[in-house]
């Protein structure tokens, strides 16, 4: 067997599931679940009847590049979403199958078993990023985000050194699990020194389409890229997902966009990995990029139920301000292991420690003390889960 695999530590459900064992949530209650990032909301009926219309495409093997169709409807879409001048479908976007797989195979693609390589994410972090670093031989650094960064990484709080060994960053803009969005200025210091050191800086940004204002949309490492007159994306790749955007998870569709020397690679990367998206899902991606109008929906139904719950929440708990994706990151007033354990067994409301979500570095855990809630689940569902918190903050 491979020895790196003993390298992975246990994905944050597991220690959510060993922390609640033997501590069932009460009876009398239905079990109402903020812990996991997954959309609740109904998929966009277009979508659903060209996956339906289109199932004898099962009967076709699928290409790694993605139809011509597809790579179109997603460079016109960044273009669009982010004012770029230019996104060639040929050459800088890949279809993949949802973000997580492709954050995984990039390591695979960008690091390779070179000796002390760094592979970089922000602290707390999702955790494939460091899955895909330890199982590309690299090493995992991290750089901490809490209340004195704006939870948002700081480029210079790695050494020169650190930038040199480092072969891959990951950044997640709108974060998991702050919902901090990175400005055109940070992004641009990130590029700066990833030209610099020669290292590969990849852009999760999959929840980007779930924002509360309307005139204030994330930017994107590409857009910044073209505001500072770097057209090629030199060493930067964006990647997006129709999972968050579209109530699409399942689907497992998104894309990767960028430098065409590393796209190229990664697709050669792929076509030995084998996998390409099936082709009724490639045609149902097409038409999911090409409308706007479901995003649109979808976001006013967020926007909904984040001023419900903050009005609940927030004359009990020290709640942060996202500016992007579904996720509240409270400070909790206990341990939020203890919380979270507490809160289900007591109130029936599952949430994420805060710590299952970044690790120790520099002597702080930045995610101590905090918890994860995804509100994700339906507006009457949200309030009550809120409801139920407040109860139980008000009973410590």
């Amino acid at each position: 067997m491979n020895p790196d695999l003993d390298l992975l530590k246990p994905y944050p459900f597991e220690r959510l599931a060993d922390l609640l064992e033997g501590h069932p949530p009460p009876a009398d209650q239905r079990l109402l679940k903020l812990s996991i990032g997954e959309p609740q909301h109904a998929p966009p009926e277009i979508v659903v009847k060209a996956l339906t219309d289109n199932l004898d495409l099962l009967a076709k093997y699928p290409t790694t590049r993605g139809s011509q169709a597809l790579r179109e409807s997603q460079a016109r879409w960044l273009c669009d979403r982010h004012s770029l001048r230019a996104v060639d479908p040929e050459s800088q976007v890949l279809p993949v199958n949802g973000t997580r797989e492709a954050l995984f195979a990039i390591a695979q693609t960008c690091v390779g078993h070179q000796q002390n390589a760094l592979v970089g994410s922000p602290n707390p972090f999702y955790q494939i990023y460091e899955g895909a670093a330890l199982l590309a031989g690299g090493q995992s650094i991290l750089l901490n985000t809490d209340e004195s960064t704006g939870f948002l990484p700081d480029p210079e709080a790695l050494s020169f050194r650190e930038w040199d060994a480092m072969r891959l960053l990951y950044l997640c803009s709108p974060s998991n699990p702050t919902g901090a969005v990175m400005d055109t200025a940070l992004l641009q210091r990130f590029v700066q020194k990833a030209i610099e050191h020669d290292v590969v800086l990849v852009s999760d940004e999959c929840y980007s389409e779930i924002y509360p204002d309307e005139n204030a949309a994330p930017t994107g490492l590409l857009a910044a890229c073209a505001d500072m007159g770097h057209d090629s994306y030199k060493n930067c790749i964006s990647m997006h997902s129709l999972s968050k955007r579209s109530n699409l998870p399942g689907m497992r569709s998104g894309f990767a966009a960028g430098d065409a020397d590393i796209i190229a690679q990664f697709l050669r990367y792929r076509g030995y990995h084998g996998s390409a998206m099936p082709p009724h899902h490639q045609l149902a991606s097409t038409i999911a990029w090409n409308d706007e109008e479901h995003v649109l929906e979808n976001r006013d139904r967020y926007r909904e139920k984040f001023s419900a719950v903050r009005d609940i929440l927030d004359p009990v708990l020290e709640l942060n301000n996202p500016a992007g994706a579904f996720y509240l990151w409270p400070r909790v007033p206990v341990d939020d292991a203890t919380f979270a354990r507490r809160l289900y067994a007591e109130a029936g409301v599952l949430v994420l420690p805060g710590s299952y979500l970044s690790h120790d570095n520099g002597g702080v855990n930045p995610g101590k003390g905090r918890v994860r809630m995804a509100l994700v689940a339906e507006l009457k569902d949200c309030i009550e889960a809120a409801e139920r918190i407040a109860g139980f903050v008000r009973r410590l």
